[in-house]
């Protein structure tokens, strides 16, 4: 009788022991589960005023008629008159991780508008879908230049229509317009995309690339389809949520005063 009544509280000891061990590591447990929160980098932008887009240089050719010359103003100051790229729509921020990155859930949307793409280069994972959307009040029949294999076909676009596209593969896609000239942009298709960001259209010496998980990347400046400047290593931590990169990201050669 009592061994019976000592196994019987060993055997409760040994249950209470186990549910208190559980409750102690459950939390634990769990917090390994779920994934860390995403953050947000922030950093400035040097050389960017050396960027130009090659959609003024073709204006610039006689043999295009795509162009008009004006009489030199005194009320202009020299600075104004020196051409640059809008860097909000025109430079990508990627940063590239360690290994492949996954495309995201939905797709990326391209706006067009005014005979021109927002953004004008994009840069994504592979596997990503494209959504071209088109904001003016007339018709738009963006194709691929190379025509290459899987490529984006030119179909019309119908105002406020939009229109899908999965690049086939690992490349640089340019996309132009049957009807608009002015309109070529530019995607890349880098399978280490984990995450893209801009300059900022409120100060476009300063960029954002949100959307990153905890870890190590390489941060890089597209324009054109290419990767311009000097990558940037970085280091991103679990908190806080925005961070700041001290160190300029050189997208650009940055001239020197007097010279």
């Amino acid at each position: 009788m009592e061994s019976t009544r000592l196994f019987a509280l060993s055997w409760r000891a040994i249950v209470l022991g186990v549910g208190l061990l559980t409750l102690l590591t459950w939390p634990n447990a769990r917090a390994q589960d779920e994934p860390l929160p995403k953050v947000s980098v922030k950093g400035t932008i040097k050389g960017g005023k050396s960027l130009l887009n090659p959609v003024w240089t073709e204006a610039a050719d006689p043999k295009n008629h795509r162009y008009t010359f004006r009489k030199p103003s005194t009320t202009v100051s020299k600075s104004a008159k020196n051409l640059s790229a809008y860097l909000p729509k025109e430079l990508c921020i990627v940063a590239l991780s360690a290994g492949k990155a996954a495309p995201k859930s939905q797709p990326i949307p391209i706006h067009v508008s005014g005979g021109r793409t927002t953004p004008a280069t994009l840069v994504v994972a592979e596997g990503q879908n494209v959504q071209f959307v088109n904001d003016d009040p007339f018709p738009h029949k963006l194709y691929d230049a190379e025509h290459k294999q899987g490529g984006l076909g030119a179909e019309e676009t119908k105002p406020a229509g939009q229109r899908i596209w999965k690049p086939p593969a690992v490349g640089v896609y340019e996309i132009r317009d049957e009807y608009f000239l002015s309109i070529r942009t530019w995607i890349v298709v880098e399978p280490k995309a984990a995450a893209i960001g801009r300059p900022m259209t409120t100060k476009p010496a300063e960029y954002l690339v949100p959307d990153l998980e905890p870890g190590p990347y390489n941060l890089q400046g597209y324009f054109m389809g290419k990767p311009v400047g000097k990558p940037l290593k970085i280091e991103v931590r679990p908190a806080p949520a925005i961070q700041p990169i001290m160190q300029p990201l050189v997208v650009g050669v940055t001239k020197k005063k007097g010279g």
